[in-house]
């Protein structure tokens, strides 16, 4: 429904869909019910779904929110390094450091919506807009450990899609842990054990 010629919107739309995304980042989307997101966002159901459109849209929008906000600051980390392998490592140090911030929700907003996928009443637009978002992101991964390849930081015999796919899934498994509590020191146990897969490009001096 469009707005009234003379009347603005009397509400910030990124504070309210900053909020929206903390109470489907804590819930993922079955979980967040319609009085949590107007109570968050301190708009009532008309108006709520008058600028953002229905539960779905608003989690759409929230979803981007999120990924332009956060996580492009992982792909920041990822191109910041010269060497490959220590900005795989700072990457995934910055998703750790998020996953554990304490402004925060805690845990992932993806890997959390992910666990709604399958349920009946998540609309497919949301599962296809999560699976797509984890797939850039496992793809950004593979791509620099081409590259790496290709520099000589990887020995060609390893294998940059099965690189990408444990760190992927150590990073599922750290949103897991923070989402139950863990602390970033924790997390960073983890990244220096994953990183011990990374293989040796040149020999070790005789």
């Amino acid at each position: 429904m469009p707005l009234e010629r003379g009347r603005p919107r009397s509400f910030d739309e990124d504070a309210v869909l900053d909020a929206a995304l903390d109470v489907f980042w804590k819930h993922g989307f079955q979980s967040a019910s319609l009085s949590e997101l107007t109570r968050a966002t301190n708009l009532s159901k008309p108006s709520l779904y008058s600028a953002f459109g229905d539960k779905k849209s608003l989690y759409l929008k929230a979803l981007k929110q999120y990924l332009n906000r956060l996580a492009g600051s992982h792909g920041e980390a990822l191109n910041g390094e010269k060497d490959s392998r220590e900005a795989v490592e700072a990457y995934l140090g910055s998703i750790a450091r998020m996953l554990t911030d304490p402004e925060l929700p805690g845990g992932c907003f993806i890997v959390t919506g992910t666990a709604d996928i399958g349920c009946t009443i998540v609309p497919e637009e949301v599962e296809d807009a999560l699976r797509e978002a984890l797939k850039d992101s496992e793809a950004m991964l593979r791509e620099h450990l081409h590259q790496a390849q290709r520099k000589g930081d990887l020995p060609k015999s390893a294998s940059p899609e099965h690189l990408a796919a444990l760190f992927f899934t150590v990073i599922a498994g750290m949103a897991v842990q923070a989402k139950s509590g863990a602390r970033e020191d924790k997390l960073k146990d983890i990244i220096n054990t994953a990183m011990t897969a990374w293989p040796c490009s040149k020999p070790p001096a005789a």
